[in-house]
């Protein structure tokens, strides 16, 4: 069941988080992710662009806005996209508009990205960026988790687990990290993050106003 609230008092005007969650494929990111936007209120999905081939479960416009490669270097050449990177051979990025308009209503926007998408945000939006790298507890779980999702072949999994060699290190860039040995914790403790963030003081420019009410 969905929050009815997020427990900030919205009488006080904020500006949006972008939640920027990171990992090796398999360690957990978009199953935290989908817990998060299920439980917490006032947070959605910043939806990808890629180029990536749609899965058979995966919905266009939903889990992914696809594209072609052609489509996909027009936006990026026209600066139409905050950050965008290539991961396993396809283009990842994230449309502008939506983005700076959430933020400016106060929403918070989820960001279910890898390691390239995270720093370029963090580079340009280093204020309004939370950034959370999710960590296996050992690579021989992560390599079960792909088999037991099922959704790739082995070659592909193989490529998988070579590259969360290269990704893995870069937990260094992030501001909070998570090892993903218990799914339940791991997700409570993302969701303390998210709140600790919401309620700190230069996030909330209505705290001047309100204090201005507060004292007359």
């Amino acid at each position: 069941m969905r929050a009815s609230s997020d427990g900030i008092n919205h009488a006080i005007e904020r500006r949006g988080i972008m939640l920027v969650l990171s990992s090796p494929s398999g360690a957990g990111k978009s199953t935290i992710s989908r817990l998060l936007l299920e439980n917490v209120a006032n947070i959605e999905l910043s939806v990808s662009m890629t180029t990536r081939p749609r899965r058979g479960s995966e919905i266009d416009g939903i889990h992914y806005h696809f594209v072609s490669r052609r489509e996909f270097e027009r936006l990026r050449d026209s600066d139409a996209l905050v950050e965008w990177a290539e991961v396993h051979g396809n283009l990842y990025g994230t449309p502008r508009d939506p983005l700076e308009g959430a933020m400016a209503a106060g929403r918070d926007m989820l960001f279910d990205i890898d390691w390239q998408g995270g720093r370029q945000l963090m580079d340009r939006a280093r204020t309004d960026v939370v950034s959370v790298f999710i960590l296996p507890p050992s690579m021989t779980e992560l390599k079960e988790r792909l088999r037991r999702r099922a959704e790739d072949t082995p070659e592909a999994i193989d490529r998988r687990l070579a590259n969360a060699l290269v990704e893995i290190p870069h937990w260094r860039d992030y501001d909070f990290v998570v090892v993903n040995d218990d799914l339940d914790r791991a997700f409570h403790q993302v969701e303390a993050i998210l709140t600790a963030e919401r309620l700190r003081r230069d996030r909330r420019p209505g705290l001047f106003d309100f204090e201005e009410k507060l004292l007359k």
